[in-house]
């Protein structure tokens, strides 16, 4: 019977509750233009596992129950006569196994699943009401009109059915990029620190090159001859303009010298032309020539495209050109940072979508249902699978127009109040006549920012923004980044353990002449 009881529990357990594997501590992750690249060179240990010998287990004496009169008296007439006279035993109760009771469930579980599937088929519930597919335009124009309140939906588990025809319409519009650089560059700077000997830089672009030998070539101080080009680096675009027009990523041609793109149909590549490109943004317009129209992708409406809709990714990863992947929008408005050697890239208003993206992929399109560009493939979270991003349509169509006529694109305005502050440390309280460790140090002020036209100082420690309190240094930048350039805002702060308040006018980082001399 105890068996039984074991069998049946057994059966219902999940997993998780049969086995449970011991966590590991994930390692923190960081952005880049690549995929995943692991710097752990430990070697993994194989899993072991322990037996309990019968020799380890440690006795444990117990009182002895008293004896029980066994269930084969009941039956035994000469028992029940010297026991109790006039007792009838009845046979003891059976229980029924785990096998019989599985063996009911599964016919249960037959008969209640051909209902449903013979109801579903004749359609007995439902009436004559139409069926619309989850995430279709019909199923969202029904919903505006009833105010929003659900209508039944039948759930689409396949995926559509037009991504063949999207990849083959598309296609055609994707180029590969490749960048060249002059020998005599790589060379002069192997000791200053090129952007391209950098490893990190070349994950982007697949590690074509780092341990490919260049060749030489012999020049004195009398000699004129030009260095020759030599391949650098592998990226994808797109023409969005058929007279030529191409988006792809800023860092796919930082550097490079020459610039030729393949297009699909064309036994040759094309020199282009950088028309205009942004840092900040992560943006480049090339320009090529041809006797007759290129095939285009126009640019479509990001908005229109709704988290968990099905997208596309095509580029040139690793230089197999045209490859197609598929995926899902994941989230919008995600904010990265991706350091380099010419600073940081601080990317805003992303799209996270799980359709692969490798190195190769940077500069490429990502395209809705419809066929249109929601964005540029541009960089993936190298210590995770299925996280990528891209910059939206709605970045780019702002400032398209500056990049075709290589207008230089103010940087976005960076609210700052020109002071540096820091945490306040246990020893620091008593100095400075303060009663906790709560608020941001003032480490300094400097000259002509607007916490120095505004009269803050050095040791003042600010406990207030607008009558919110400050309790970390990290707390106020988040409320001054927060705020816009040229409010007013009221700093409550403690000098010389006297409480006060200073009105500072957030200033712009980016054009403030006392910042960038600071």
């Amino acid at each position: 019977m105890e068996d039984n009881k074991k069998d049946y529990n057994d059966f219902f357990k999940n997993d998780d509750q049969k086995e449970a594997e011991p966590k590991q501590e994930k390692p923190s992750y960081y952005y880049s233009y690549g995929p995943y690249k692991s710097s752990d060179t430990e070697e993994r240990k194989p899993e072991t596992t322990s037996v309990v010998s019968s020799a380890d287990v440690t006795e444990v004496e117990m009182t002895s129950p008293q004896p029980l009169r066994s269930m084969d008296s009941f039956n035994d007439p000469i028992a029940q006569s010297s026991e109790r006279p006039g007792w009838t035993a009845k046979e003891p109760y059976k229980r029924s196994s785990g096998k019989t009771f599985f063996a009911g469930f599964m016919a249960a579980t037959l008969v209640v699943g051909s209902l449903m599937f013979v109801s579903d088929k004749m359609n007995l519930f439902t009436g004559d009401k139409v069926l619309v597919n989850i995430g279709s335009s019909a199923s969202a124009s029904a919903a505006g009109a009833n105010n929003g309140a659900v209508k039944t939906a039948a759930v689409d588990l396949a995926r559509p059915t037009n991504i063949a025809q999207i990849a083959q319409n598309s296609s055609p519009a994707v180029v590969k990029i490749e960048t060249l650089v002059r020998q005599k560059s790589q060379q002069s700077s192997s000791g200053g620190g090129s952007v391209f000997d950098d490893p990190f830089f070349r994950q982007f672009f697949g590690d074509q090159t780092p341990n490919q030998t260049q060749p030489q070539t012999k020049q004195n101080s009398n000699s004129t001859k030009i260095s020759p080009l030599v391949p650098q680096g592998l990226g994808s675009g797109f023409i969005f303009e058929k007279t030529g027009y191409i988006l792809t990523n800023e860092h796919v041609i930082d550097g490079a010298d020459e610039i030729q793109v393949t297009v699909q149909g064309y036994d040759k590549p094309f020199t282009a032309k950088l028309l205009g490109n942004s840092y900040d943004l992560d943006l480049a317009v090339l320009k090529i020539e041809g006797s007759k129209d290129f095939p285009m992708l126009p640019l479509g409406n990001v908005d229109s495209t709704n988290v968990g809709d099905w997208v596309v990714a095509i580029g040139n990863p690793y230089g197999f050109d045209h490859t197609v992947t598929v995926g899902v929008l994941s989230a919008k408005e995600r904010p990265i940072e991706i350091p380099d050697q010419q600073g940081t890239r601080k990317y805003k208003h992303l799209l996270q979508t799980d359709a692969s993206i490798n190195p190769g992929n940077s500069g490429g399109p990502l395209i809705n249902l419809n066929g249109d560009v929601i964005g540029i493939n541009t960089a993936v979270s190298s210590q995770a699978q299925g996280i990528g991003f891209a910059i939206p349509t709605s970045t780019i169509q702002g400032v398209l127009t500056s990049l075709i006529n290589n207008v230089t694109i103010p940087k976005e305005p960076a609210p700052y109040i020109g002071a540096n502050v820091g945490n306040i440390d246990d020893t620091l309280v008593q100095d400075l006549q303060l009663s906790n460790t709560d608020g941001a140090l003032v480490a300094g002020v400097p000259i002509g920012g607007p916490a120095f036209k505004a009269g803050l100082k050095t040791n003042d420690v600010i406990v207030g923004f607008n009558g919110t309190a400050i309790k970390t240094n990290q707390e106020l930048i988040d409320l001054i980044q927060k705020s816009k350039v040229g409010d007013k805002v009221t700093l409550n702060i403690i000098r010389d353990g006297k409480k006060m308040d200073v009105i500072v006018t957030i200033g712009d980082k980016n054009t403030d002449k006392s910042a960038q001399q600071n």
